[in-house]
């Protein structure tokens, strides 16, 4: 299994998506200043599906 979470949180901020806070266990808040979108995220995902399924959901390209 592979950690998904650097090069995920490196996608995001590379596509204007900022760290809003820490959230409850291992997930964070990501908020994107133009859209107003949040996202809530696990760090701790493995699965390359659930990765790519978070980027959908912001507006972004599959990359895994």
């Amino acid at each position: 299994m592979s950690d998904f979470w650097p090069a995920l949180r490196r996608i995001l901020m590379d596509n204007g998506w900022e760290h809003l806070r820490e959230a409850k266990g291992d997930h964070v808040v990501w908020w994107h200043p133009t859209t107003g979108r949040t996202l809530i995220i696990d760090k701790g995902t493995k699965s390359r599906h659930t990765v790519n399924g978070i980027l959908k959901e912001a507006g972004l390209p599959k990359a895994f």
